[in-house]
């Protein structure tokens, strides 16, 4: 049951964070999305993993706040409710598969590798690829800076 609020707060805080437009909220949302990633990390008994994120997460938010309030010049306007609820309600909608649709373990099957082994062994690609992401969302976020500072002289 834990699993399942867990996923489900994951599923609605990145959609928060995706199309909440005040750059402040969306950032609060992607931090608890960071957030409940690291506890599904940590319930799973990957907890190297989980503070790897949450320190990942820490760095990115970071960014992304210095950078949001340096970008935005605009005054901060109330976050309207009405634009959240129905955010929140397709999040909701979007994490039921995966809270009823669980696949359960047979009591006669077990697996070869455990889930720490796996996440550490077997997942070089996507790890890989965030660090790409990570790296390429860094570099937008100087070019921007650049071009600012640019026109601003």
């Amino acid at each position: 049951m834990i699993l399942e609020v867990l996923t489900v707060g994951l599923v609605i805080s990145a959609c928060l964070a995706i199309f909440i437009d005040e750059a402040v909220y969306s950032v609060a949302a992607l931090a608890a999305t960071f957030f409940f990633t690291s506890l599904l990390y940590a319930m799973n008994d990957a907890l190297l993993a989980a503070i790897f994120q949450f320190a990942v997460g820490v760095g990115t938010l970071a960014v992304l706040f210095l950078s949001g309030e340096m970008l935005t010049g605009k005054p901060a306007k109330e976050m309207k409710s009405k634009n959240v609820l129905p955010v929140a309600l397709y999040g909701l909608l979007l994490s039921l598969p995966a809270v009823f649709l669980s696949i359960f373990h047979s009591a006669g099957s077990t697996p070869s590798v455990s889930f720490g082994e796996a996440l550490w062994n077997l997942r070089a690609a996507d790890v890989v690829l965030q660090g790409l992401v990570i790296l390429t969302v860094a570099i937008g976020i100087g070019i921007v800076l650049h071009e600012k500072r640019k026109g601003e002289k």
